[in-house]
C-alpha cells in the first residue's frame, strides 16, 4: 500500500494513504563525542550567570519602592497639608504623575524579571497558582519585547504629559521649571522620540504576530491529513 514519507526535524513520518494512523520513526542520530557534550553542558549551564542580574533587578525595585514612599510622603506632608489653603493643583497632578512614572517602571522591572528569568534561564512553575500573572502563561521572547516595548511607551507618555504641564506658558526663548530649562525644540524632539517608541512597538508587534501567523500554518500543513 503506497506511503509517504516526511521529515520532520529529526523524525520520519511515514505516513499511509489509508485511514490508518501515521508511524512515527525516529532517526538514528550520530553520537557526540565528549568534548562536544562537555561544551555543550557548559554553555547550557552558563544561563544562570544571568541569575544575579536578575537579583540585581529586584534590589533596584526594591529601591524604587523608597523612592515611591518618599514621593508620596512630599505628596502628602509638603504639597497637601504644607499649606491645605492654597493647594496647586498642577503641583499634585506632576507629583502624581512621578508617582505614576515610578509604579510603571516597577512594572517594566517585574516584566523583565519574571520574563527574562522565564525566557532565559529556567521555568518558574507556578502553573495553577492563584497569582499566576496571566501573561506569563504564554511568554516568550517575542511576547516579551512586545510588553517592554508597551512599557517603555507608557513611561514616555508620562514624561511628556510631565513636560506638556510644565511648559504651559512657554515661550519662543524657553521656559525654567525647577532648575530645568524647556525649550520648543527640546519639547519636539520629546514629541518625536515618543513616536519613534510607537513605531518601534508597533512594528514588533507585527512581526510578532506574522511569526505566529507562519508557526499556525507551517502547524496546521503538518497535521493536515492525506487522502
Amino acid at each position: 500500500m503506497p506511503s509517504r514519507t516526511t521529515l520532520h526535524g529529526g523524525m520520519v513520518d511515514v505516513t499511509s494513504t489509508s485511514q490508518t494512523d501515521p508511524v512515527i520513526v525516529p532517526l538514528e542520530t550520530r553520537p557526540q563525542n565528549s568534548w562536544a557534550r562537555a561544551i555543550g553542558s557548559l554553555i547550557f549551564v552558563s544561563r544562570w550567570l544571568q541569575a544575579p542580574l536578575y537579583l540585581g533587578l529586584i534590589v533596584a525595585q526594591l529601591v524604587y519602592v523608597v523612592v515611591f514612599m518618599v514621593e508620596l510622603w512630599h505628596l502628602i506632608a509638603e504639597d497637601v497639608f504644607g499649606d491645605i489653603t492654597h493647594i496647586e493643583e498642577a503641583t499634585i497632578m506632576l507629583t502624581v504623575l512621578g508617582l505614576i512614572d515610578v509604579v510603571m517602571i516597577a512594572n517594566l522591572l517585574i516584566m523583565v524579571i519574571i520574563g527574562g528569568y522565564e525566557t532565559f534561564v529556567s521555568r518558574i512553575n507556578v502553573d495553577g497558582h492563584p497569582d499566576q500573572p496571566e501573561w506569563l502563561s504564554h511568554v516568550n521572547a517575542n511576547v516579551l519585547k512586545v510588553k517592554l516595548a508597551m512599557a517603555i511607551i507608557g513611561i514616555s507618555s508620562i514624561h511628556l504629559l510631565k513636560t506638556f504641564i510644565e511648559v504651559g506658558g512657554m515661550s519662543e526663548t524657553g521656559i525654567n521649571e525647577d532648575g530645568e530649562k524647556y525649550t520648543p525644540t527640546g519639547v519636539l524632539w520629546q514629541v518625536v522620540i515618543h513616536m519613534v517608541f510607537i513605531v518601534s512597538a508597533v512594528a514588533l508587534a507585527w512581526i510578532d504576530k506574522m511569526s505566529q501567523q507562519t508557526l499556525a500554518r507551517t502547524h496546521a500543513a503538518q497535521h493536515t491529513p492525506v487522502h
